[in-house]
């Protein structure tokens, strides 16, 4: 008997599966490609330029005593020029005098207008809109306010205070802290807007459950409103102080720097140095000095106050 033979049919072939273009965790990484390279660009050029010059003669009104310097330049700059370090001096003064005042003025104003009350959104917006106005505008508001023909002086000489045409900008005694006052109201709200976005995140629930174990405010605002403000308060100074250390639109324009030279950050010597002396080898000398002198207290203050740490 003839058996009919089973005839063995190959099992289907599996589909391979599609490579796809791009692994999903490179796919971010490729979208944000262009913007990264334009970034770098910008910011990479100009810093690399910097240190370059740091270390020629580049004085653009002296071509014949160009070329390389080495070292000459900051051994200058330790050594022989004291204009450096009073500039440092006051730069320092500056900015531990504007951020201690601007956080806790700015402190003040969260914790008002984090209240309830009618008009709140007024005062909200009234309290942030200086951060709005740039330097130079500031600077020319109070210009107009410190002038001794227009200004408040001339009603304070009616009041028989003070005496006429006197101003407080050219004043080497009272420069410093008119300055001071015309940055505070600009620079208050930046850490008014910051701590108040960070006071809108406490849960309400901690300050009834204190109230119900007897804390009053005081001890409401010590032991958890500062404590859950602190990483807020610590990016915000560190940030401030940067950004003030290099303020050179408002003292520029406001004082020039004068008078005798009493309000001249590092920053605004190095603006000088590079475009009114040409001397743009050892301007970036000083910048290059500067930007090493801030990255390391960026460093200390960061691991000092121990930033984004656990601190329960």
């Amino acid at each position: 008997m003839a058996q009919s033979a089973a005839v063995a049919t190959p099992p289907p072939k599996e589909k391979a599966p599609r490579r796809r273009s791009a692994s999903p965790r490179r796919l971010p990484y490729l979208l944000i490609a262009p913007a990264g390279l334009l970034m770098l660009g910008f910011i990479a050029y100009p810093v690399i330029s910097v240190f370059y010059y740091s270390l020629q003669n580049y004085n653009v009104t002296k071509p014949w005593r160009n070329g390389f310097a080495g070292l000459d330049n900051f051994k200058r700059i330790f050594t022989e020029d004291d204009q450096f370090w009073s500039t440092l001096g006051f730069s320092a003064q500056w900015v531990f005098t504007q951020v201690s005042l601007q956080l806790v003025l700015g402190l003040a104003l969260a914790l008002i207008v984090n209240q309830s009350f009618v008009g709140r959104g007024i005062s909200r917006a009234m309290v942030f809109s200086p951060w709005a106005v740039s330097g130079v505008l500031t600077s020319t508001i109070w210009i107009l306010l410190y002038n001794s023909s227009t200004g408040f002086s001339r009603y304070l000489a009616d009041a028989g205070i003070g005496e006429y045409g006197t101003s407080v900008l050219s004043d080497t005694g009272t420069v410093f802290w008119a300055a001071t006052v015309s940055e505070l109201w600009r620079g208050v709200p930046f850490f008014a807007i910051l701590i108040l976005a960070d006071l809108q995140s406490v849960s309400k629930e901690l300050y009834e459950a204190a109230a119900v174990d007897g804390a009053g405010r005081m001890r409401q605002f010590f032991h958890i409103t500062l404590p859950h403000l602190r990483d807020a308060i610590i990016l915000a100074t560190l940030l401030r102080g940067v950004w003030e250390f290099n303020n050179v639109d408002l003292l520029y324009t406001l004082t020039g720097g004068g008078p005798a030279g009493e309000t001249t950050t590092l920053p605004l010597y190095v603006a000088n140095t590079g475009i009114e002396g040409h001397d743009f080898g050892y301007a970036s000398a000083l910048t290059t000095v500067a930007f090493v002198i801030l990255l390391f207290c960026s460093i200390v203050y960061l691991r000092l106050s121990k930033f984004g740490g656990d601190h329960k």
